[in-house]
């Protein structure tokens, strides 16, 4: 299982994690940060994989995914 997090107050709503998710778990939320933009926000974290390419499209760096090692 994959936790992703986002800096919500530094997300600009560009969309970009959005449309790289393969899941499809990736929506704008429907409130307001700080600077005025609906931040990216993950819904069903069960359903991550953990590929992290929200992470690797990001231009601004908001977006941490941390995948569970399995434990032998």
């Amino acid at each position: 299982m994959a936790t992703v997090s986002f800096r919500e107050e530094r997300c600009k709503g560009c969309e970009l994690c959005i449309t790289v998710c393969p899941e499809k778990i990736i929506f704008l939320a429907d409130h307001f940060n700080a600077m005025g933009f609906h931040p990216a926000t993950v819904v069903e974290m069960d359903k991550c994989k953990g590929c992290a390419m929200c992470a690797r499209m990001c231009p601004d760096v908001v977006i941490e995914v941390v995948k569970e090692e399995k434990q032998a």
